[in-house]
């Protein structure tokens, strides 16, 4: 594999570019917002400066990187003669069927289609493909760059080459990736969002401030970052995107969304993307507990 597609130009879909060009692969950059993508690449060389900086890799890197990512806002452009596609578009599935079908149609048939998803069914995704043991989920951590997981998932019909060409490749990466099977929230969002969810939960019912929560958990359990600022961090939208999706599929309570995190997002207040969530980000760094405007 040699020439990949990155579909999105947001937080997740400029940091797989980034990972993939570092690597010297080829990649394409497909957004249908220039803006995004002139954004993307800012960020993109913002990180590597940071890198730069660290001496973790030269300029000469850098500059190498910069040079194996093209910017593109058509996606049968985007598509030509690529061994694989990494779908990293928002968290919607009728987005992404939509997507996926256009691919299908415009994409070679050896090449692989890939969604970055988070929870939403691979098999699902697959159904609107007529390549469907050629449809698997590369689910990315955030920042891309830094994080070491890929969550490799198998839909119902992906085929075990394909499977292992995705295992192998993560690995180039640098990635450690683990094979899971389709299930909503996969692994790391089915036991990761319930824990998030509780801790609105024990928020929104003033059993302790938004500080006090985290710092429990830093503390007493040694996470490197409390649930609610790691939830501000994901975006809060996205945040109740998966739960909404877990609770339709598995049709359990224990993962119906927490009020006080639907009054959030209803108000904007999505995290570090908008400025503030349960903290307040207006000056570019966490500062302020603004919980108290939603208060039962």
């Amino acid at each position: 594999m040699k020439n990949i597609t990155i579909i999105g130009a947001g937080t997740m879909g400029n940091g797989i570019a980034h990972a993939f060009a570092q690597k010297n692969f080829n990649v394409n950059l497909v957004d249908i917002s220039q803006n995004a993508l002139e954004q993307a690449m800012k960020t993109i060389e913002k990180n590597l400066d940071r890198m730069v900086s660290k001496e973790k890799i030269t300029i000469n890197d850098k500059e190498k990187t910069l040079n194996n990512i093209s910017l593109n806002t058509n996606l049968n452009k985007g598509t030509q003669d690529v061994d694989l596609v990494v779908e990293a578009a928002t968290e919607n599935i009728d987005l992404k069927l939509k997507i996926f079908k256009q691919l299908d149609e415009i994409c070679s048939s050896k090449t692989i289609l890939a969604t970055n998803t988070s929870s939403i069914s691979i098999t699902d995704i697959a159904s609107v493909t007529n390549r469907s043991d050629k449809v698997i989920g590369m689910h990315f951590m955030n920042p891309v760059p830094i994080m070491k997981l890929v969550e490799v998932i198998r839909g119902k019909e992906t085929s075990d080459k394909v499977t292992n060409t995705i295992m192998k490749l993560s690995q180039e990466l640098d990635k450690i990736p683990v094979e899971v099977n389709d299930a909503p929230g996969f692994v790391a969002n089915r036991i990761l969002m319930p824990m998030i969810n509780e801790a609105i939960h024990t928020l929104h019912e003033d059993i302790s401030s938004v500080e006090g929560i985290d710092t429990v958990m830093m503390l007493g359990m040694s996470h490197p970052m409390g649930p609610l600022h790691l939830a501000d961090f994901i975006g809060l939208d996205v945040c109740l995107s998966i739960l909404e999706v877990m609770h339709e599929g598995f049709n359990d309570v224990k993962y119906m969304p927490s009020p006080l995190l639907r009054s959030m997002v209803e108000s904007g207040n999505l995290g570090v993307k908008t400025g503030k969530g349960f903290y307040d980000y207006s000056e570019g760094i966490r500062n302020k507990k603004v919980s108290e405007i939603f208060k039962k």
